[in-house]
């Protein structure tokens, strides 16, 4: 679920992808899904794969790149999250329930996550260099 702002119609704020959305769990073969589009710093796939399958060895090259904002993704990884999702202007512009499995993702706009059960877990991924909240984030 693609989730675009009000204000600006052509800006993606925020994805939602459920797990049992992904298609590739219905292929045998499994596959690769790019969930975020390649302009955006953070990039996000899910990849459904077998076991014995591998990739060449490999590293990443060394690039200057700029990032101009900082980019959140949280995965579920047990229990529950009720994602509260913000347009440019700070009002609320969707509320999805994240259960085990799903992601919200973040590219602009503000988010807030309320845990519904105990012990959740989630992984959260940015884009860094993390240089301190005060130079990361401002509370609506």
């Amino acid at each position: 679920k693609k989730i675009y702002s009000k204000i600006e119609p052509d800006t993606l704020l925020h994805i939602i992808n459920r797990k049992g959305d992904l298609k590739i769990l219905n292929q045998p073969e499994g596959g690769r899904v790019d969930l975020a589009p390649e302009n955006e710093f953070l990039q996000v796939a899910a990849m459904k794969m077998s076991e014995g399958q591998t990739f060449r060895p490999h590293k990443h090259i060394r690039m200057d790149r700029k990032t101009t904002i900082t980019q959140e993704s949280w995965v579920i990884i047990n229990g529950s999250v009720k994602a509260i999702l913000y347009d440019l202007d700070d009002t609320i512009i969707a509320e999805e329930i994240l259960n085990i499995g799903d992601i919200s993702i973040t590219f602009r706009g503000g988010h807030n996550y309320k845990i519904l059960e105990n012990d959740t877990l989630v992984y959260e991924y940015k884009t860094g260099p993390y240089k301190g909240q005060q130079n990361d984030k401002v509370l609506i």
